[in-house]
């Protein structure tokens, strides 16, 4: 069963105007069967997993494109990224001789970081990039593509075509997770899983080359799941899985290039100090995080000591999936001062902030008490939202509003 993709249009557009579209995301999140699912008939498809195939590309580019031709469909393309120059040349020679070449070539790839250094260089100008990943409840519910808006007016307009969901369906919901697998499919989860993560450090992980034990990696691939939804602290991992602190920046950043996880930055007006400071870390699927973290069942994880970090997981990760799916990069934050006042989640536009909260009972006491030290800022705050268990849009007060976690 193929559920549709919120990303398929912006792909399609994208096509009509730039030579490559590139889609990057974490391993099994659907990607090639998106795009072998939306491409025209006459598009080929390779993939650099077959050997063969990889092995043309890799020793001579323009023998490989004059076999397989254009429109090109090349999946797991980070496996061979010297074939970008022999990319850029017939791009380019096509535009020379007046020739239309958009979607030329469409490309996936589970290595994102990595491929996005290859691809600056060479392919600057010249590609359209979006990050994917697994479905989000709204794909799962069948609604149309929408980014999550904390405006009240759009979240009512969100909320005629979202399904009720009571506690016990939202962390069934979390501790499944998201990868169009287990959602479509009647696969055994642990079976998942567990080869979901042998495939992932086996293959990735060795492609990249810069983990030396695979037993200390997978020890820290699980100290991370286990501090998902908190603030990624170097020396503290350092400290508990034994490896030096430089060592955590170089495997924080893999898991961030294979988009298992999503950093999110604090909050300051002063942008520069926003990518020096301590960022959160979000396990991008939730049920990867609950299996690793050895949760047995959805009942036990939502009344376990994790319920609230799942919780907020959840509810960050699905709000990022809103802005990939329509091809845009998340302008979100979290704030901490030094007073230790924090505030789950901001959402920033060009005139405004947008405080939200996120909290795991129906009707949260005192749930804004933070948000008074958004005031300092120049910058109007808009009224803030408390994503809750409640069951309708309700105002906690003129300037605070209730919404239901089911409209994510």
């Amino acid at each position: 069963m193929y559920i549709k993709r919120h990303m398929e249009q912006q792909i399609l557009n994208s096509s009509l105007f730039y030579p490559v579209v590139m889609v990057c995301g974490q391993r099994q999140v659907g990607k090639s069967t998106m795009l072998n699912h939306i491409k025209e008939p006459e598009r080929r498809y390779v993939t650099f997993d077959d050997i063969n195939a990889r092995r043309l590309a890799e020793n001579d580019p323009a023998l490989f494109f004059e076999t397989y031709g254009c429109p090109l469909l090349i999946d797991e393309f980070q496996r061979v990224p010297s074939i970008l120059l022999e990319m850029k040349r017939i791009i380019d020679q096509k535009a020379l001789n007046g020739e239309d070449n958009s979607g030329m070539f469409w490309i996936t790839g589970s290595q994102k970081f990595k491929m996005m250094k290859d691809v600056s260089e060479s392919l600057a100008g010249r590609i359209a990039v979006f990050d994917m990943a697994g479905l989000s409840t709204a794909e799962i519910e069948e609604r149309e593509p929408d980014i999550f808006e904390p405006d009240i007016d759009a979240l009512r307009r969100r909320a005629a075509g979202s399904k009720p969901k009571d506690i016990h369906q939202i962390y069934e919901r979390i501790f499944q997770g998201s990868m169009p697998k287990m959602v479509t499919t009647q696969i055994e989860r642990d079976r998942f899983y567990m080869d979901y993560v042998n495939t992932y450090l086996e293959r990735d992980i060795q492609d990249l080359a810069q983990v030396g034990k695979l037993t200390e990696f997978y020890d820290f691939l699980v100290y991370m799941a286990a501090r998902t939804a908190q603030e990624l602290k170097y020396d503290e991992i350092s400290g508990a899985i034994g490896i030096s602190a430089p060592t955590v920046k170089t495997w924080v950043s893999i898991l961030e290039r294979s988009g298992v996880i999503f950093t999110l930055r604090p909050f300051y007006s002063n942008i520069t100090k926003r990518l020096v400071k301590t960022p959160k870390v979000y396990f991008m699927d939730t049920g990867l995080a609950a299996y690793l973290c050895r949760w047995p069942s959805a009942e036990t994880l939502g009344n376990g000591a994790m319920d609230g970090a799942f919780l907020e997981t959840y509810a960050v990760t699905e709000i990022v999936k809103s802005y990939y799916n329509a091809g845009k990069q998340p302008d979100l934050y979290y704030y901490r001062d030094i007073d230790k006042k924090e505030i789950d989640l901001l959402a920033i536009k060009p005139d405004k902030l947008y405080p939200i909260e996120i909290k795991k009972s129906k009707a949260p006491n005192n749930p804004d008490k933070n948000f008074h030290v958004l005031d300092k800022f120049n910058t109007e705050v808009a009224p803030g939202l408390i994503l809750c268990m409640c069951d309708e849009i309700i105002p906690y007060k003129r300037t605070v509003w209730y919404c239901p976690i089911s409209l994510l």
